[in-house]
């Protein structure tokens, strides 16, 4: 068994440089922060749907989802991550084989006992390939490693899925307060500018009515939200949009654009 999965996007999706790093990600959730209600009394989110792109061009937005974690510094203990699987084909949800994932900002142990658990479960396997090259779960852990004092993570990357299948792996791992889900996806792909607005606002209708149907072509990451709306419901959490754009907002062109939203689920409604 391998023990560290090494970072594979630092210099390419974020800087690879920890102090340079560091200060970047401040920089995003300090203007996100500044956002917030002022004197909020919003609840602690129990789920995110963050982007996953280059920070450049969808870091502002999941930093608007990331900043909510301020408060809860102290009590966020594990994290399970999932994101889809962009390069190795996945049936169900994959682990992987190794004890911690590593980026320029230090190391991040992964919670054994939960892992072992979700093994038991038969639409999950054990993939260090589809780990390895994965950009949709490493990008989020600088922010998780800013935001969150000592957490242990719990690491999927989600191919073809179910979203009761998903659910199930969501369910056995929910925990309490410690817990936090994310859910890393971006949303339609290479539309015109336009096109992307109107094809990212019903896909935004969809996850706000709790609609379990998301394909590839409206979010990546669909069969990970798609669970995750299936636990929502039976645990009674609610959606709320944090922020919506794309590329050509951020630092691309406008003739073909990615979409990125950020999503904050609680248990009741949030401000």
């Amino acid at each position: 068994m391998q023990t560290i999965r090494q970072a594979a996007m630092a210099g390419t999706f974020y800087p690879e440089d920890g102090q340079v790093l560091i200060a970047h990600v401040h920089s995003m959730l300090h203007e996100a922060a500044r956002d917030l209600p002022p004197g909020s009394t919003a609840p602690a989110p129990k789920a995110l749907v963050v982007p996953h792109a280059g920070y450049i061009y969808s870091g502002p937005t999941a930093a608007m989802a990331y900043a909510r974690l301020l408060p809860l510094r102290y009590t966020i203990r594990r994290v399970v991550l999932i994101g889809p699987a962009h390069r190795v084909p996945v049936r169900g949800l994959a682990l992987p084989d190794v004890q911690s994932f590593v980026t320029p900002l230090g190391r991040v142990e992964l919670d054994q006992p939960a892992m072992n658990k979700l093994q038991g479960l038969p639409q999950v396997v054990v993939s260090s390939a589809a780990h390895a090259q994965e950009h949709s779960l490493e990008v989020q852990l600088p922010f998780l490693q800013a935001v969150l004092d000592d957490f242990n993570l719990v690491p999927l990357v989600v191919g073809s899925a179910s979203p009761a299948e998903v659910a199930q792996v969501l369910d056995a791992v929910w925990g309490g307060d410690e817990t936090l889900i994310v859910i890393s996806s971006d949303l339609s792909h290479f539309l015109s500018y336009g096109e992307a607005q109107r094809v990212d606002r019903n896909t935004v209708d969809h996850i706000l009515g709790l609609q379990e149907d998301l394909g590839p072509e409206q979010a990546c990451g669909g069969a990970g939200i798609n669970g995750l709306i299936h636990a929502a419901r039976t645990h009674g959490l609610q959606p709320h949009l944090l922020q919506l754009c794309n590329s050509g907002d951020t630092a691309g062109d406008k003739a073909r654009v990615v979409g990125y939203a950020s999503f904050l689920f609680s248990a009741t409604e949030a401000e």
